[in-house]
């Protein structure tokens, strides 16, 4: 790939990958907390696709939806997600991307450094999207403990998500010789 241009294929899979990010969105697992497979397609697009052309699909998926285009979860789109309460969550995939890329060389061949690159972004995406709900949650209906947002935001989500990041990693690592 060219590092200053894309190809007509690089572009097509970047395509490719905001689309798996928004059609995995629509899908929910109900349940007290529902979940999507939001993440999932993160994860894969990132592991199919490489740091840089994940990362700008992740950047467009986010773009779409702040335009008013439904990709997010439960259809949702425009600003206003974005600057509600979970939107500091879509916002940190962009941080698992870039951390995606900042360590893709040093991934090569190595498994569970990928996995570990993929957790450390995973746990800026919650950090950063936790702090970001406070912010919301207080100015809307009073302070909130740090406690309780991660009770409510991320505790009930980390085993679906790592079970979610094995899938996406056992799927892309199958996938991408095919994709190369």
């Amino acid at each position: 790939m060219n590092t200053n241009k894309f190809s007509a294929k690089d572009l097509a899979y970047i395509a490719i990958g905001a689309a798996l990010i928004a059609i995995c969105s629509w899908i929910t697992i109900p349940g007290p907390v529902p979940f999507t497979l939001q993440t999932f397609a993160v994860f894969c697009v990132l592991g199919l696709l490489g740091g840089k052309r994940g990362t700008i699909a992740v950047i467009i998926y986010i773009l779409l939806g702040a335009i008013g285009i439904p990709v997010f979860s439960g259809f949702g789109a425009g600003l206003g997600v974005l600057l509600g309460s979970t939107g500091g969550y879509i916002i940190g995939f962009i941080f698992i991307g870039l951390l995606y890329w900042m360590f893709e060389k040093q991934m090569k061949g190595k498994l569970w450094l990928r996995i570990l690159v993929l957790v450390l972004g995973l746990i800026v995406c919650y950090a950063f999207g936790t702090a970001w709900f406070m912010v919301v949650y207080t100015r809307k209906s009073g302070a909130i403990g740090l406690s309780t947002a991660l009770g409510w935001c991320v505790f009930p989500f980390i085993l679906p998500d790592l079970i979610k990041m094995a899938l996406a990693v056992l799927i892309s690592e199958r996938l991408r010789r095919q994709i190369q």
